[in-house]
C-alpha cells in the first residue's frame, strides 16, 4: 500500500455506504491523528485504538451519512503545501480540512489560530 491515509479515507467512505456502523482500520500515528479530529469536530461517534487497529464509529443523521465526502488533497506522487493565509475554506465553512504541521496534525481553523501551515491531506465535508 502506497498511500495509508487513502486507503483510510476509502474504507471511512466505503462503510458509510454500506450503512455499517463502524470500521477499522490499521494503526498509524497519523491515522490517529485524523480520526480525533473527525471525532472532535462531530463527524464520527467514537474512536477506540486496540492495539494494531482503530475503530471508528460511524454517525448517521436521519438515515444518511455524517461526512458527505472525502478527499485526499496531497497524495505520493504530489505533495500539496499551504501557508497558513492560504489555508482553504471547505464547502464555505460547512467543511473542514487536515492538514499535517509542526504542531501536529491539526484542522484548518486550528491551523490558522496558530499560524502556521504545513501539507494539505484532506478534506471533509
Amino acid at each position: 500500500m502506497t498511500d495509508p491515509i487513502a486507503d483510510m479515507l476509502t474504507r471511512i467512505r466505503n462503510a458509510h455506504l454500506a450503512l455499517h456502523k463502524e470500521v477499522s482500520v490499521p494503526r498509524s500515528k497519523m491515522k490517529e491523528a485524523l480520526a480525533a479530529i473527525l471525532q472532535q469536530e462531530g463527524y464520527v461517534n467514537a474512536v477506540a485504538v486496540d492495539g494494531a487497529l482503530i475503530t471508528i464509529g460511524l454517525k448517521y443523521h436521519k438515515g444518511r451519512p455524517a461526512i458527505t465526502a472525502l478527499r485526499r488533497i496531497s497524495k505520493p506522487g504530489r505533495r500539496v503545501y499551504v501557508g497558513f493565509p492560504d489555508i482553504p475554506q471547505v464547502q464555505n465553512g460547512l467543511g473542514i480540512c487536515i492538514l499535517s504541521t509542526s504542531s501536529g496534525v491539526l484542522d484548518g481553523d486550528s491551523a490558522c489560530g496558530k499560524k502556521v501551515g504545513g501539507e494539505l491531506l484532506c478534506e471533509i465535508w
